[in-house]
């Protein structure tokens, strides 16, 4: 199997594991708060543990086996790490898009129908998600497909959150479900767009695998971690 083919399919497997985890709101309303906070935590572990672990090390790793020294791999991937973070600064000050607890923020049309505002939000939090699974797969298959579990995992309960979120604001079961499931549809574009450049350029291996995880750092700071804190359960979204 060639990098680029497994890392879509890691991306479809990241995918997938969204759908799947909105099916229990087919017969569920509503989960509890603090049930949401804590899978809002759960996901915010495995992402932290995701950009440590399986981005971030790595690529100063393989900053080292390309020749760098320890201080300049460091400072590489470190600013690489910043210019990720940088992209999702940027592109969420551009895009119109609405949280469900925090509310709306970018440049609001009036136009634009409110549930696309959902759907753009969700969007923003899943693209590193998937550049994070394609330039996994550049220090090898097994490296890729243990990263793409750990997504995949935490994607389970983000899937059922989104979709009861959506019922929560007034929208239907059905559409609700459906807009759940192609939330997700991100992550195997991302992962195409991920391999390909390190697959391309494996020189900016190091620099894809610290930008990936800035970008997850900072959906996981500024996004994840806030909205599992806005409704007092903080306690249980930090253990999760």
């Amino acid at each position: 199997m060639t990098p680029l083919l497994a890392a879509f399919l890691g991306g479809c497997a990241g995918a997938a594991a969204t759908a799947l985890g909105t099916l229990p709101a087919l017969v569920a309303r509503r989960i509890d708060a603090r049930t949401q906070d804590t899978m809002f935590g759960f996901g915010a572990g495995v992402m932290l543990a995701a950009s440590a672990f399986s981005l971030a090390l790595p690529g100063i790793e393989e900053a080292r086996r390309q020749g760098q020294g320890a201080w300049s791999a460091g400072a590489l991937v470190g600013v690489a790490i910043l210019l990720g973070a940088a992209a999702l600064v940027v592109i969420e000050r551009v895009l119109p898009h609405e949280h469900f607890i925090k509310g709306p923020e970018g440049h609001l049309p009036s136009r634009l129908r409110r549930a696309w505002l959902f759907v753009i939000a969700i969007c923003l939090h899943n693209l590193p998600e998937g550049l994070a699974i394609g330039v996994g797969f550049g220090p090898g298959l097994a490296h890729g497909a243990a990263l793409a579990t750990g997504i995949s995992v935490q994607d389970l309960p983000e899937g059922l959150v989104v979709a009861i979120a959506l019922m929560a604001v007034g929208y239907g079961r059905a559409w609700s479900v459906l807009v759940g499931m192609a939330s997700g549809l991100i992550e195997p574009v991302g992962a195409l767009a991920g391999a390909s450049v390190v697959i391309d350029y494996p020189l900016l291996l190091p620099v894809g695998l610290g930008f990936a995880a800035g970008a997850m750092l900072f959906v996981v700071s500024h996004e994840i971690i806030p909205e599992s804190h806005r409704q007092g359960h903080e306690h249980f979204a930090t253990g999760a």
